[in-house]
């Protein structure tokens, strides 16, 4: 009987301490997928939009075949984005700032809607839109790769002005 109980103590005992490293390896884990705002490793913008803005990846490879992408682009006051589309969804967060977007292929700041911080909006494929940072602005995107922007005038694609 006594040896009974010793096999149940020891088994509830293994299986306590089996789930406390599990519990521990996946907080672990998921504290490495962690930014403060603080630390997000911003750098220079890819070659695609104007230079002066700032980029941070946060989550994937937005220049991937496939696969999830979060990024954080964050602009000085006045920074402006051509018409553009892109050819999968594009989900918009505003995370600090004032966001000014307008829908068509010519700049037309009298045709923007204003987005202040904690928007959120989606575009679908091959919408045509532009934008416009309001003061310093942040903005995060994220969706499916590859991350891609066609301008709707090809002389305003910044990677070809070199």
């Amino acid at each position: 009987m006594k040896r009974n109980a010793y096999f149940i103590l020891a088994m509830v005992a293994l299986l306590c301490a089996t789930g406390l490293i599990f519990t521990t390896l996946a907080q672990t884990s998921s504290a490495s997928h962690t930014f403060l705002p603080d630390a997000i490793p911003y750098g220079p913008a890819p070659a695609f939009v104007a230079p002066g803005a700032q980029l941070a990846v946060l989550e994937g490879n937005p220049g991937a075949a496939s696969g999830d992408y979060t990024v954080r682009l964050k602009m000085p006051d006045g920074y402006r984005i051509a018409p553009h589309w892109h050819p999968n969804r594009e989900n918009v967060t505003v995370i600090s700032g004032t966001f000014k977007v307008g829908m068509g292929d010519r700049f037309d700041e009298s045709k923007m809607g204003t987005f202040p911080t904690g928007s959120f909006a989606y575009l679908d494929p091959d919408m045509h839109h532009y934008a416009i940072a309001s003061g310093e602005v942040v903005v995060q995107v994220h969706g499916k790769a590859p991350l891609q922007f066609n301008y709707v005038n090809p002389n305003d694609d910044p990677s070809r002005k070199k």
